[in-house]
């Protein structure tokens, strides 16, 4: 009859083990995802925008700012590659809209522009421009974004766009470099942000998925074998 105490006696210490092991699994996990967070913010934040960037054979500016797309311009006015992708395109907008936003040369925008309107996001952006340079046969491409967007968008192009050498031209909006991003509150939530989207790209390298309208789910078989 005393083995029963005993055993009794075991359940608690053995419950208490195994919530002691999810604590410091807890704490581990949330340890990685705060120090992630502040590499990717000092690693972002230190990205500047290159004063005399390698010509490549194309350029691609993914859309979200009038910054990035003045900046994609320049460079193909300067000659830094023979064509532009502008990527994520409003379906509304058309082709003189863009050039009279990005005050392009007419002759210049309407030989050496080209719009993609299919995207709907980075993941989209990539797809699209994969089919571009492939099209095009183009072997190296300056790719144009923010400086928080860079990471995710080179994760993303890398996985399709095997062939061409990727050049990054991060455009910096706000100089972030000396770790003030910890005391403005937008350029927190921006970051924070970024970093949670960065992330769920790294997970659907190992786990594919796609986008829904309630978040994310896995992806179908035959999203998988493609």
């Amino acid at each position: 009859m005393a083995a029963a105490p005993r055993v009794a006696m075991r359940a608690p210490h053995r419950i208490w083990s195994v919530l002691r092991i999810c604590a410091f699994l807890i704490v581990g996990v949330a340890t990685l995802f705060v120090g992630g967070f502040g590499w990717f913010s000092n690693h972002v934040s230190r990205l500047s925008t290159p004063a005399d960037p390698q010509k490549a054979d194309a350029i691609i500016v993914l859309t979200g700012g009038q910054s990035r797309l003045d900046a994609a311009m320049e460079l193909l006015e300067s000659g830094k590659g023979e064509r532009l992708l502008i990527s994520g395109v409003h379906p509304a907008a058309s082709r003189r809209q863009l050039q009279l936003a990005t005050g392009g040369d007419t002759k210049l925008f309407s030989c050496c522009v080209d719009i993609d309107r299919a995207a709907l996001d980075t993941i989209g952006n990539a797809e699209e421009s994969a089919k571009w340079v492939e099209r095009h046969a183009y072997g190296s491409v300056i790719l144009v974004t923010n400086n928080y967007h860079m990471p995710r968008s080179l994760l993303e192009m890398s996985r399709l766009l095997h062939n061409a050498r990727l050049e990054p031209y991060p455009v910096v909006n706000s100089k972030l470099d000396d770790g003030s991003w910890l005391t403005k509150p937008e350029a927190l939530r921006v970051l924070f942000t970024e970093y949670n989207k960065y992330l769920l790209a790294l997970v659907r390298g190992v786990v594919p998925m796609r986008a829904t309208h309630d978040g994310v789910s896995l992806a179908e078989a035959s999203v998988i074998e493609n």
